[in-house]
């Protein structure tokens, strides 16, 4: 070989096999993050073919998605005018016609409107009051079954009394103390129905915590911290997931109870407000059911489609509940 080809060679073998420190090296194998998303990735994967597999969950989740797509698009396709009681388009109380489909309530207003408007506060109330009570459940079982001892004790016999004591009460009470808004609705039913859930996650903390990874974890140094929040808190999401979809559903019928018993936001439109409206305006009495059916009918379907999806989920994740498919 002559003395060009040689350094031709070479040239060449530097300039193809010479990588960027950047770049990994064909074959080599991933890093621990591309190793997370791929098990990320199949995870997701794995549950939604099985969730797929639940014909009742998936058409909850359909139901579910039109409502939500409806409530999104209420500013887009009803406007916000509607609520206007200055500015109804109709005579109060009309039947349902070709100008409102499903008449008008006491006031003229276009009942269609109010419904698909009132869905969005509903569904909004119904999410953040499950999101608060699932974290006060998750944040109360997790330390009550990692510390153990005394605070357990005393954390378990205040779930107790919140267990024994009526829910609605409890909701009730505190929506006349609080001044009527939103937020006050999601406060009452967020710190009054926690206690399953802070039941359901302690008992799989202490699941969790017997295992022998959390003995060596510990050996190695891992604190209280790394304990809860690297070790137990993932094994206990797919149980939180499950509680909440389940907690939604009850959140909802419960805004809806508190608004019809007169103790929500008077200034806002939800379906629970039009069902006191209408009870408000004699409608049960002078036979306008259109009054009263379709704010009724939309809290009932909510509420089935979040519970269908809830135990789609819970039966993805525990297999050995043999729900029905």
């Amino acid at each position: 070989m002559t003395a060009e080809a040689t350094e031709g060679s070479e040239s060449t073998t530097g300039a193809e096999g010479t990588e960027s420190p950047e770049s990994p090296a064909k074959g080599a194998a991933p890093g621990p993050r591309a190793l997370a998303r791929q098990r990320r990735r199949a995870t997701v994967a794995r549950f939604w073919n099985e969730y797929r597999r639940h014909r009742a969950g998936v058409f909850g989740l359909a139901a579910l998605s039109l409502f939500v797509l409806v409530a999104l698009s209420a500013p887009l396709t009803v406007g916000s005018d509607v609520e206007s009681v200055t500015n109804a388009p109709g005579q109060p109380l009309e039947s349902p016609s070709g100008r409102f489909l499903l008449g008008t309530d006491q006031f003229g207003r276009d009942l269609l409107g109010l419904l698909i408007w009132g869905s969005r506060v509903s569904l909004l109330v119904g999410l953040l009051a499950a999101a608060l009570s699932v974290t006060i459940g998750a944040l109360i079982g997790i330390t009550a079954g990692h510390f153990r001892g005394w605070y357990a004790t005393v954390m378990m016999r205040i779930t107790d009394w919140f267990l024994v004591m009526p829910t609605l009460v409890l909701a009730i009470v505190l929506a006349t103390v609080l001044s009527r808004s939103l937020g006050t609705i999601v406060l009452a039913i967020g710190v009054t129905t926690w206690p399953t859930t802070a039941r359901l996650v302690r008992a799989q903390t202490l699941a969790v915590e017997s295992r022998p990874y959390i003995e060596r974890a510990k050996a190695l140094g891992g604190g209280h911290w790394h304990i809860m929040s690297r070790h137990v808190l993932p094994n206990v999401m797919p149980l939180v997931l499950a509680q909440t979809t389940l907690i939604i559903s009850s959140a909802i019928l419960a805004e809806a109870t508190l608004a019809f018993l007169g103790l929500g936001d008077p200034a806002v439109v939800s379906w629970g407000g039009l069902l006191q409206d209408a009870r408000e305006a004699g409608s049960v009495s002078s036979g306008d059911w259109w009054y009263l059916v379709p704010p009724g009918v939309g809290i009932a379907l909510v509420a089935l489609a979040f519970t269908l999806c809830g135990r789609a989920v819970e039966a993805v994740l525990n297999p050995r509940l043999g729900v029905s498919r």
